[in-house]
């Protein structure tokens, strides 16, 4: 998977490119990980994303917790129909700021 980070003060973007599994999701821990702390909201751009197992949806969820904790935002954008019935299908959909 690519992820590509574009930071701008308190506002970060992740474009995603490939599939977000238990393989890669470790990737994206990594990639959040190195994010500046004032880094509040963040987007992931899923028009790319082709693939979302559970193990992607650990990380999303507990990114949406972390930032919501702080005060901030979790965005997911461009979701796809496969993606999206995954949301549907798990709730996601109900908690998450999908754009």
């Amino acid at each position: 998977m690519n992820i590509t980070t574009t930071n701008s003060g308190t506002e970060t973007e992740l474009a995603f490119e490939g599939r977000l599994d238990t393989t890669t999701s470790p990737q994206l821990e990594a990639e959040l990980a190195k994010l500046p702390a004032e880094a509040k909201n963040i987007t992931f751009d899923f028009a790319k994303l082709e693939y979302l197992s559970s193990a992607g949806l650990r990380v999303i969820l507990s990114t949406h917790k972390k930032l919501t904790a702080a005060g901030g935002l979790l965005t997911v954008k461009n979701v796809n129909e496969v993606v999206m019935n995954v949301f549907n299908l798990t709730g996601f959909s109900d908690i998450l700021h999908i754009a």
